[in-house]
């Protein structure tokens, strides 16, 4: 079976809620990694919210599946490869295969996940 998840947010909402609740909103969102990747681009907040997209539609995808533990935004790890694809790390995904796509401009940032499972 294949699950597909996408998510859209506002980059102004993203930037908004990392400037009333710095440290409270990143830790609880990103890992340190992430928070790492996003600080060293010249408009963090479009990262963020790439980020937080693709966090979402991973979720979507993996409730749509039929997962029913609760998955918590920091266990979904968005990372890239060395030719700079978006990568999830889960440590509960196992076997299944999660496939993520982010996009952005200044104002908006969307993704995609499509999952695939052997049922």
């Amino acid at each position: 079976m294949i699950y597909v998840g996408t998510d859209i947010v506002e980059v102004d909402r993203i930037k908004a809620l990392i400037d009333r609740w710095p440290a409270k909103f990143l830790k609880r969102i990103f890992t340190p990694d992430e928070i790492a990747y996003c600080e060293r681009q010249a408009a963090p907040g479009i990262h963020f919210a790439g980020r937080f997209a693709a966090k979402e539609a991973v979720k979507k995808a993996l409730y749509a599946a039929g997962e029913v533990t609760p998955i918590f935004f920091r266990q979904i790890q968005v990372g890239r490869t060395p030719q700079g694809v978006p990568l999830v790390r889960l440590a509960s995904l196992g076997q299944r295969a999660l496939q993520v796509s982010i996009s952005h401009t200044g104002r908006h940032a969307i993704a995609t996940a499509i999952l695939e499972t052997d049922d």
